[in-house]
């Protein structure tokens, strides 16, 4: 890794903010009511399309499985950026937990895998601390560097794990690892076939309701309840604690932090650590859950998706996972025969940029109102002229809503005020 000392002085803090400063916070009957809305507008587009698997429990379940990788990342880039460190390394950290959790996986136990995986990723997150809060490094160089590293040190280190006679053996490969053993899934006995046999009648907005549901009951992975379960201890943890109180604090700003006794490093330092664990968690799940094995270029960008969906959730768990589940849902269409299904979502974009055009209208924003009037038209000729979308479109698409869902949310978005800002021991003395 290159460490680049930089020698300009920091920046002042900002200055504390009396009010809510324009923030937007999502409760969670506002959360429930826009799944129910999402829900609705996908069962109608299921119902004048045709196309059934889009809120099919297979679909649901592919989604939950894509979701959680980037879900974790994202966890990840919340607690960092929560401290005031950009962590742009969650995808070099999401590779070592790839590594480490296929490593021990393969030669243990899946649930040693995940633990390895764990502390594989808190050491990049340990390499970042050190990096960008010892020695005052820019966060973004910082997390590049992690990146590259990663990438190399797997490459070189699979050469020589994963290639010997053993290994070679099981089914290893300088590219990949030799397969583990699968972590334990749950089914709610009578639930599933129940939600079954409604699921089948395809009637208007119940069965799809049916198959959501269906899809979170059966064969769940208990990695799957553990991320479950650590998006609420975040939450309890970071808004409900004195501890969190202080570790936000630092993110929002550090020097008036100091002057009431905080230890702003040591707070660095634990979020970032935990960030790191955290993007190694959603590592671990790649490689012992969603494959089974380790695989050169695995993590296919979702640790940039994981902050994707952190910012879409405004730095806030219930938005995040919201964020994870939209991408999630985009990711699992490639496993499924998404052509069809992406094919029927033109029809939802359609009216979601129509009605955009006509909310930036009554806000006499003419240029982006004619702006998505025009994409709408477009992307309805498309839908109405072909049958199916190309099989490079279904798999760009997780990419695509990226990009679409950041560029529609930007606007309300407020990130912690001291977020990415050089802070010094002793500014606040």
């Amino acid at each position: 890794m290159t460490v680049t000392a930089t020698s300009t002085p920091p920046p002042t803090a900002p200055k504390v903010s009396g009010g809510k400063g324009g923030r937007t916070r999502l409760s969670f009957p506002v959360i429930l009511l826009i799944i129910a809305g999402g829900l609705l507008a996908l069962s109608a587009v299921r119902a004048i399309t045709g196309a059934q698997d889009i809120t099919s429990a297979g679909q649901i379940s592919a989604a939950l499985a894509m979701a959680v990788p980037i879900g974790m990342a994202g966890l990840g880039g919340l607690w960092a950026e929560r401290a005031g460190v950009v962590n742009i390394g969650l995808e070099g950290m999401m590779i070592l937990g790839t590594f480490f959790g296929a490593w021990a996986g393969w030669q243990t136990d899946p649930w040693i895998g995940v633990l390895a995986g764990v502390l594989g990723g808190m050491a990049g997150g340990l390499l970042h601390a050190i990096a960008t809060v010892t020695f005052g490094v820019d966060h973004i160089i910082s997390g590049i560097a992690i990146n590259i590293l990663a990438v190399g040190f797997t490459t070189y280190f699979a050469k020589l794990w994963f290639n010997t006679e053993e290994a070679s053996a099981k089914g290893g490969s300088p590219k990949q690892s030799p397969p583990s053993e699968d972590i334990t899934t749950v089914t709610v006995p009578g639930v599933s076939d129940w939600l079954g046999d409604i699921e089948k009648h395809h009637w208007f907005f119940i069965s799809d309701i049916a198959g959501v549901l269906r899809g979170l009951v059966t064969n769940l992975s208990l990695l799957t309840i553990v991320a479950v379960l650590l998006f609420v201890l975040t939450f309890l943890v970071l808004w409900k604690t004195s501890f969190g109180l202080r570790l936000r604090s630092c993110g929002e700003n550090p020097i008036a932090a100091e002057s009431l006794g905080v230890n702003v490093y040591k707070y660095k330092y634990i979020a970032v650590i935990i960030s790191g664990g955290m993007a190694g968690l959603g590592g671990a799940f790649l490689a012992l859950v969603t494959s089974n094995i380790y695989n050169e270029g695995q993590t296919g960008g979702r640790g940039y998706i994981g902050l994707a969906a952190m910012i879409f959730g405004n730095w806030r768990p219930g938005g995040l996972a919201m964020g994870a589940g939209l991408f999630g849902f985009a990711d699992a269409l490639q496993l499924r025969n998404g052509g069809q299904s992406v094919h029927a979502l033109l029809l939802l974009l359609v009216v979601v940029l129509a009605g955009l055009a006509l909310w930036k209208l009554y806000r006499k924003s003419y240029l982006t109102a004619a702006i998505s009037g025009v994409l709408s038209l477009g992307v309805l000729v498309w839908y109405l002229g072909t049958d199916t979308v190309p099989n490079e479109f279904v798999t760009a698409t997780p990419y695509v809503v990226t990009l679409l869902v950041l560029s529609l949310s930007a606007q309300r978005l407020r990130m912690p005020k001291a977020d990415g800002m050089r802070y010094r021991k002793g500014q606040g003395k």
